[in-house]
Parts: structure tokens; sequence; C-alpha cells
């Protein structure tokens, strides 16, 4: 397989199955758009392995063999994804352990690793979510690498805290809990559940929680959207539109917690269009 049929199954993989970060990829100049739909093809590869319904000792071995592939990218065989991630790694330096990073949550993930304080937590998102972002950095560039980094890093963390609160009660029937223990503790509340829905907490006694969450959450995102300062005009699109999709779902999310306790909370396609079409008119989040 040609590179250029590797990006092709690449971005398709990202339209698919990454929907809400689509819209802001579609936004870059191709070489960039290519490069970052490798990114997300492989990031969404390992995602799977973590969430997948095998065994623990064999996604833990999957999750293993796509860490032995990350670090074989001059042997991809016929893997599109891995042709088209060798290809953007060299096109844009980037650095690729910190997919390493990105496994080592989801391995957290299978063995159902808690959270007693949010330090805990906040190394978990790091892991899972500010390694992606710093790796869309490597293709967006920026002004001040050093600082950039740290600002996709904390971008990236307010994204991943988005998706634990949306995932709250899915993730909690999944037997995964990531809200920090002492939280939970300072709020009087458990994450228990019976068939119908909460056990041991009325929805009365959760909500101050979710908001709670929520306001840190949107702490991350007032020091992670200074990044945009950095970029040129199409990058800062395409970060304001995927962090801009995330942002408005926070913000419904705190206006109405209870939401969250009964179904996933998501956006209309329109409405996510409406975000990219600011986004790209230079509208921040």
């Amino acid at each position: 397989m040609n590179v250029a049929d590797a990006y092709e199954e690449c971005e398709r993989i990202t339209r698919q199955q990454a929907r809400n970060f689509s819209y802001g990829i579609r936004l870059l100049p191709p070489a960039k758009r290519r490069a970052l739909s490798a990114v997300y093809a492989f990031a969404r590869r390992i995602d799977d392995i973590g969430d997948g319904d095998l065994a623990g000792e064999v996604r833990l071995e999957a999750l293993e063999n796509a860490r032995k592939a990350l670090h074989s990218l001059d042997e991809p065989g016929g893997d599109p994804v891995l042709i088209g991630l060798g290809d953007a790694a060299e096109r844009f330096g980037l650095t690729l352990g910190a997919f390493d990073e990105l496994i080592d949550g989801c391995r957290a993930d299978v063995l159902g690793t808690t959270y007693e304080t949010f330090d805990e937590l906040h190394h978990y998102c790091r892991c899972v979510a500010g390694s992606i972002g710093r790796l869309s950095l490597a293709v967006f560039g920026g002004a001040h690498p050093r600082r950039d980094a740290r600002l996709a890093d904390d971008l990236g963390i307010a994204l991943q805290l988005t998706n634990i609160l949306r995932d709250v009660l899915e993730d909690r029937r999944n037997g995964r809990i990531y809200l920090p223990a002492e939280d939970l503790r300072r709020f009087g509340c458990t994450l228990d559940l019976d068939e119908g829905g909460w056990l041991a907490d009325s929805e009365e006694a959760l909500l101050p929680l979710l908001e709670y969450e929520a306001a840190r959450a949107e702490e991350w995102y007032g020091r992670g959207l200074v990044l945009l300062d950095s970029l040129d005009a199409r990058s800062r699109a395409c970060c304001a539109a995927m962090a801009g999709i995330y942002h408005r779902l926070l913000r419904r999310m705190a206006l109405r917690p209870g939401l969250v306790l009964h179904g996933r909370t998501s956006l209309p396609d329109w409405e996510k269009l409406t975000v990219a079409a600011r986004a790209l008119a230079g509208a921040r989040p």
C-alpha cells in the first residue's frame, strides 16, 4: 500500500470513529489534515483495544502488541495506519513516545484502576488525552514549543474531564469510576448502581458533585485555550473547533447536570458544524 492510500484510510477512520474531532481536522490544509488523521486513527485503535469486550489479559496483550508496532514503524507491513503514522512522524517530527502514555492509560482502564485524588486522575488524563494534545501540537506547529506543549497538555486534560462527566453513567455500568474518591466522600456520594439506575445516591445528592467537576474542567479550558494564540490561522481553527465542540458540551452539562444521569449527552451535527464554521471565521470557543 502506498502512502497516499494509507492516509486516505486514516482519514476515513477519523471521519467515522472520531467524529467530534473530525469537524476540526477537516479545516486543516492537506498535509496537516492527513498527518493528524493518522495520529487519531492510531489513537482510536488503542482506545478500541482498551474499551473492547475481550478478556482483560487479551486486551493487555493487544496493547503491548500495539506498543511494539509503534516502535517498529519502519516495518509497517500493509497496515495503512502504521504507514500513515510513520510518514507523519517523519514529516512533522512527532514524538511517538506520547503514544506510550496513551497505552499506559488504557492499561489502567483494563486493570480497573480507580483514583483517590485529583492528582492521580490528572496523571491519567495527561496520559490518555494530554499526550494526543502534544502530538497534535507537533502537527500544528507553535510559536513557543515548550510553553505550548504545556498548554496543549492542559487542553487535553480539559477534554478528558469533559469525557469523564459525559460518560459517568456508562463508565460505571462498565465497572469504571474515574471521579476521585476524595470528591465522592466530600459530597457524600457513591456511584453504586442497580439495573434501573442509581442505587445508593439520589439524583439530588449527585448534582452538586457533577457541578463541581464541571467547574474544575472549565478551569482547565481556561488554561488550555490560551494555546490558540500561538497557532497559525488554519491550525487555530482546527483546534478551536475540536475544543469548542467539547467545551459547548461541558457547558450544557454544567447548566443541566441531571442530563448526565439519564444518558449520554451529545450535540447534534448542525451544532457541531456551527462551532466549526465559527472557528474557521476566527471565533474563540
